[in-house]
């Protein structure tokens, strides 16, 4: 009764809100806000509902493009490496890296090739079209696969490792490292919310699991995606 009687508040405050405002700013949508949640709580939030693959195709989201800077040379891809670099890698001409220090948090495995790293979607694109995302614009597709806007979005982590994920969910597949598994339940929870996915039952099964358990204390921050 208090989470409804604090919502129901919550509600008449917006709508009082939007009354006392002139017509020129009520027309003006509000930039989403910040979300924090227990990890826990924030499960919940995701609708739950069956998967479909019918009709996906990788190239049905387009990545990499030319990424935050046009002007930079650099596509997505490059533009995490270096955002993500522990050391600074050498670019050349072409946006081209050369070594660097990255950290992959997968599997705690230090790489200094950037070569040997894959730009992973946290939630693959083949799980984002399942649960959802097949029903979006060739336009926002390409705003998912490419989303810099949310460090959770893209991560760069092993070859090995993200291949060994592939298109699975925290129901089959999980880090190999003991220490990522309560971030990467957060940054996965996280992804889904901000692009508003579903999940199937057995997903959310999975991520209960530590949400009940060593993830107690975990938290989830995300801002819901324009």
């Amino acid at each position: 009764m208090i989470k409804n009687f604090a919502r129901g508040l919550a509600a008449l405050s917006l709508a009082l809100t939007s009354l006392a405002l002139p017509a020129s700013a009520q027309a003006t949508p509000a930039a989403a806000a910040a979300q924090t949640f227990p990890l826990s709580y924030a499960i919940g939030q995701i609708p739950v509902a069956d998967e479909s693959r019918a009709g996906y195709t990788r190239d049905k989201f387009r990545h990499w493009n030319t990424g935050l800077d046009p002007a930079d040379g650099c596509n997505t891809r490059a533009e995490v490496l270096l955002a993500e670099a522990t050391e600074a890698p050498g670019v050349a001409a072409g946006c081209k890296l050369s070594e660097g220090e990255w950290l992959s948090y997968y599997d705690e495995q230090e790489v200094s090739d950037p070569a040997k790293l894959d730009i992973d979607h946290m939630v693959p694109l083949a799980e984002a079209w399942d649960s959802g995302a097949s029903a979006w614009t060739a336009k926002r597709r390409e705003a998912y696969a490419n989303d810099q806007d949310a460090a959770a979005s893209l991560v760069a982590v092993t070859a090995r490792t993200n291949r060994q994920k592939a298109d699975q969910d925290p129901a089959t597949w999980m880090p190999p490292a003991p220490g990522a598994t309560c971030r990467y339940l957060a940054e996965w929870t996280a992804t889904k919310l901000r692009w508003g996915l579903t999940a199937d039952q057995a997903e959310i099964d999975a991520i209960n699991v530590y949400a009940g358990g060593p993830c107690e204390k975990q938290v989830v921050h995300y801002t819901p995606a324009p």
